[in-house]
């Protein structure tokens, strides 16, 4: 069943994005691997996602893999209060309110979030995730879709009272488990106009078009390569959309993007 959701959704959006091309990044007899998706069958890269890696010959079908998280990020960045219906009547900033996360918060879909011990009031936060290609330095807005190699789908789970009182967002934002992504990276949509919904336990509890992004994904590209030299491989949750909800032990978390796929994860309880 683990697979059956990203099968469809390959189906479904094959017609509408004829030009896609969907990445995974996957485990199999012992060996990681990034491939490409078509259909049901995953293809075999070698070399470096990011610098023309070129096929194998080698094939596997999707129910014989594992799905990892989709990359391996050096940097894990996010901007906040990105979308009207997140900030409420609050007028929205001048520019991108950033913040990071750690890269040991990554998780696959199907993984587990762990909801800490000491932890009272954990957020889903559904988000499209940008998957930088190559090297941003002080790019300018114009320039910035050059250097995005495609997008993913991310959970942002937030922990809203260390949020509220700690002195920073480390342990609201960044603590392990805390960063869903996946499970693919797909390459030729058009970032600017997706269907972006987060599904808690089957209801739908956010569904926004990424076209209210307040900075889209050009702005905040360049604005963060002002500050922060981006590497291949680094990600930028762009951020959530409408309110979120508490989740607990037991519920289960989908955060599908259109044209990308479905990323799902279940909360679980921390061990003693």
């Amino acid at each position: 069943m683990k697979h059956a959701v990203i099968l469809a959704l390959v189906v479904l959006s094959s017609a509408a994005h004829a030009q896609v091309t969907k990445y995974v990044r996957y485990s199999a007899g012992g060996k990681t691997s990034y491939g490409i998706l078509d259909g049901s069958t995953v293809r075999e890269l070698s070399g470096d996602l990011f610098a023309t890696p070129k096929p194998t010959g080698k094939t596997a079908r999707l129910d014989q893999v594992k799905l990892l998280a989709p990359v391996a990020p050096g940097k894990v960045l996010a901007v906040g209060l990105n979308y009207q219906t997140h900030l409420g009547e609050r007028p929205a900033a001048q520019y991108p309110g950033l913040f990071a996360k750690l890269p040991s918060a990554i998780i696959a879909t199907e993984e587990n979030i762990v909801y800490p011990a000491d932890a009272e009031n954990l957020h889903y936060e559904g988000e499209m995730v940008v998957v930088i290609g190559k090297r941003a330095k002080n790019v300018s807005v114009a320039d910035a879709p050059q250097y995005v190699f495609g997008v993913t789908t991310g959970d942002d789970v937030s922990e809203r009272n260390w949020q509220k009182n700690d002195l920073q967002w480390f342990r609201a934002k960044a603590s392990d488990t805390f960063g869903p992504l996946g499970p693919i990276i797909a390459r030729g949509v058009n970032y600017n106009d997706l269907l972006l919904q987060t599904r808690l336990n089957g209801e739908v509890v956010q569904s926004q078009r990424t076209k209210d992004l307040i900075f889209d994904v050009a702005t905040v590209v360049s604005y963060i390569s002002r500050y922060v030299t981006l590497d291949p491989g680094d990600v930028i949750y762009t951020g959530t959309p409408g309110t979120t909800k508490p989740i607990k032990p037991g519920d289960v978390v989908e955060v599908e993007l259109e044209g990308v796929g479905v990323l799902r994860n279940r909360v679980v309880a921390a061990h003693p």
